[in-house]
Protein backbone atom coordinates (compact mmCIF):
# COMPACT_ATOMS: atom_id res chain seq x y z
CA UNK A 1 0.00 0.00 0.00
CA UNK A 2 1.35 3.40 -0.89
CA UNK A 3 1.41 6.51 1.28
CA UNK A 4 -0.66 8.47 -1.25
CA UNK A 5 -3.61 6.05 -0.82
CA UNK A 6 -3.82 6.53 2.95
CA UNK A 7 -4.97 10.20 3.03
CA UNK A 8 -7.63 9.58 0.37
CA UNK A 9 -9.23 6.84 2.50
CA UNK A 10 -10.02 9.33 5.25
CA UNK A 11 -12.94 11.65 4.40
CA UNK A 12 -12.31 15.37 4.36
CA UNK A 13 -14.20 17.37 6.95
CA UNK A 14 -16.53 20.04 5.55
CA UNK A 15 -15.96 23.73 6.15
CA UNK A 16 -19.19 23.93 8.17
CA UNK A 17 -20.86 21.15 10.15
CA UNK A 18 -23.72 20.94 12.65
CA UNK A 19 -24.87 18.21 15.05
CA UNK A 20 -28.50 19.40 14.77
CA UNK A 21 -30.37 17.08 12.34
CA UNK A 22 -32.70 19.96 11.34
CA UNK A 23 -29.78 22.03 10.05
CA UNK A 24 -28.90 22.10 6.33
CA UNK A 25 -25.25 21.69 7.45
CA UNK A 26 -25.89 18.35 9.17
CA UNK A 27 -24.13 15.46 7.41
CA UNK A 28 -24.85 12.17 9.25
CA UNK A 29 -22.11 10.27 7.40
CA UNK A 30 -19.49 12.57 8.94
CA UNK A 31 -20.46 11.45 12.45
CA UNK A 32 -19.39 7.85 11.76
CA UNK A 33 -15.92 9.03 12.86
CA UNK A 34 -15.10 10.83 16.09
CA UNK A 35 -14.64 14.53 15.23
CA UNK A 36 -12.62 16.92 17.38
CA UNK A 37 -12.52 20.72 17.41
CA UNK A 38 -9.64 22.95 18.46
CA UNK A 39 -10.86 26.47 19.22
CA UNK A 40 -8.15 29.07 19.89
CA UNK A 41 -5.62 26.29 20.54
CA UNK A 42 -7.71 24.31 23.05
CA UNK A 43 -9.86 21.27 22.37
CA UNK A 44 -13.58 21.89 22.93
CA UNK A 45 -16.01 19.07 23.64
CA UNK A 46 -19.27 21.07 23.65
CA UNK A 47 -19.36 22.40 20.06
CA UNK A 48 -22.79 22.16 18.39
CA UNK A 49 -21.80 23.77 15.07
CA UNK A 50 -18.60 25.16 13.54
CA UNK A 51 -17.36 27.05 10.49
CA UNK A 52 -13.63 26.97 9.78
CA UNK A 53 -13.53 29.64 7.03
CA UNK A 54 -15.53 32.20 9.02
CA UNK A 55 -13.81 31.31 12.32
CA UNK A 56 -16.68 30.61 14.73
CA UNK A 57 -18.22 27.86 16.83
CA UNK A 58 -21.64 27.62 18.48
CA UNK A 59 -21.75 26.23 22.01
CA UNK A 60 -24.55 25.90 24.61
CA UNK A 61 -25.04 28.92 26.89
CA UNK A 62 -24.95 27.16 30.26
CA UNK A 63 -28.18 25.43 31.25
CA UNK A 64 -30.46 27.89 29.42
CA UNK A 65 -33.12 26.32 27.19
CA UNK A 66 -35.55 27.72 24.67
CA UNK A 67 -39.28 27.06 24.94
CA UNK A 68 -38.95 23.85 22.92
CA UNK A 69 -36.32 22.45 25.29
CA UNK A 70 -33.29 22.90 23.03
CA UNK A 71 -30.17 24.56 24.48
CA UNK A 72 -29.58 28.22 23.71
CA UNK A 73 -26.41 28.62 21.68
CA UNK A 74 -23.84 31.40 21.70
CA UNK A 75 -21.37 32.09 18.91
CA UNK A 76 -17.68 32.37 19.79
CA UNK A 77 -15.24 33.79 17.24
CA UNK A 78 -11.62 32.71 16.91
CA UNK A 79 -9.36 30.19 15.21
CA UNK A 80 -11.19 26.93 14.48
CA UNK A 81 -9.51 23.64 13.53
CA UNK A 82 -11.55 20.49 12.88
CA UNK A 83 -9.95 17.04 12.83
CA UNK A 84 -10.85 13.37 12.92
CA UNK A 85 -9.72 11.70 16.12
CA UNK A 86 -7.70 8.50 15.70
CA UNK A 87 -9.60 5.31 16.43
CA UNK A 88 -9.03 3.88 19.91
CA UNK A 89 -7.62 0.38 19.98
Amino acid sequence: MTDSATPSSAPQLPDRLSVDPRSPHHLPEMFEQDIGIFFNGKERFDVEEYCVSEGWVKVPAGKARDRKGRPLLITLKGKVEAFIKPAAV
